[in-house]
């Protein structure tokens, strides 16, 4: 563990416990059915929070099938609350809104905002454009559902993390180029947005030893594009880092470990994105790998946790939150 030095010692011991591993797409229905039915076993356990789940089948764009959404409500009723489409990680290739709740239960009771979460057809049995597709589905459903849902529709945003922040980062652009709904935020946590990352040259030296590797890179995306990554002309709503133009896209909040492979990416796509008019806010985590930020246990992880709560709360037209452990 050539970086193992590098990592915030208090998750130091984390390292230990990651499971070794070789993703490939022999192991994805095994590796989908086990979290899955962990995560089910989980939403059994009462956490106390004051938040309902419901479950919906909503229209696919053209010729494509319905697409399952979680819609995570605070229980009263109330109008005029901030919402948020969450799409959740995986790398493209795993994840569910399950799987997910561990953060979108306490976003919605915390923010007492409405949170629609995606479950969009993962890769590689489906490859791009279909994901984004489901993703921008679920946005024109909640933006038309808003009064029903309780939303502001002034007030909706996209909220993910690793894969699933690279599709909001996309949907972001896909949709103003679309004259779709109008965004009022992106929240992203390590967001993967640059294929060409595989093909780096001069790749930095101190990311990506752990929890997500330049090989389980180089998988993800090859499933997601259905094609070798790097190559020219690859659209910019499969990978955001190649939009040309970043202007007119919402302020975003971008949070990332000074050891993740995404590092060098995410300060690019921020940089950019301030170079174009953008606001952003930016977090760098020393000694934060991929996923760092997962239990509350850890000072590091707490951080990350509050500023990303802290920036949703910045844009909630209700201006006031309760603290549920985020």
């Amino acid at each position: 563990m050539k970086t193992a030095h590098l990592v915030d010692p208090e998750l130091r011991p984390l390292l230990e416990q990651m499971p070794e591993r070789v993703l490939e797409a022999s192991v994805l229905p095994a590796m989908r059915e086990q979290r899955q039915a962990a995560a089910l076993e989980s939403l059994l356990q009462d956490d106390g929070l004051p938040v309902t789940l419901t479950q919906h089948h909503i229209s696919g764009g053209e010729d494509a099938p319905a697409v399952r959404v979680v819609v995570i409500s605070p229980q009263h009723e109330r109008k005029g609350r901030m919402g948020i489409l969450h799409i959740h990680g995986g790398g493209y290739v795993l994840g569910s809104p399950e799987q997910s709740t561990p953060l979108t239960r306490p976003t919605a009771a915390q923010q007492d905002c409405v949170i629609v979460s995606v479950d969009y057809r993962l890769a590689p049995q489906t490859p791009f454009p279909g994901p984004l597709e489901d993703c921008y589905a679920a946005l024109v459903w909640m933006t038309e559902q808003a009064d029903e849902l309780g939303i502001d529709p002034a007030h909706i945003g996209v909220m993910g993390d690793s894969a699933g922040a690279g599709l909001a980062a996309s949907l972001a652009l896909l949709t103003r180029d679309r004259g779709g709904p109008t965004l009022a935020f992106q929240n992203l946590m390590y967001p993967m947005l640059d294929d060409r990352t595989v093909t780096d040259p001069h790749p930095n030296p101190v990311t990506g030893e752990f929890s997500w590797t330049r090989q389980d890179n180089l998988f993800g995306w090859h499933a997601y594009l259905g094609h070798e990554a790097g190559l020219p002309d690859i659209s910019c709503y499969a990978a955001a880092a190649r939009a040309e133009d970043l202007g007119g896209l919402p302020p975003a909040w971008i949070g990332v470990g000074s050891i993740d492979l995404f590092l060098d990416e995410n300060m690019e796509y921020a940089r950019r994105l301030i170079r174009a008019g953008v606001p952003v806010e930016f977090s760098i985590y020393p000694g934060g790998f991929h996923g760092f930020n997962g239990d509350p246990a850890y000072a590091l992880a707490r951080r990350a946790r509050k500023q990303r709560q802290d920036a949703l709360a910045g844009f909630n037209p209700l201006r006031h939150t309760h603290d549920f452990g985020l």
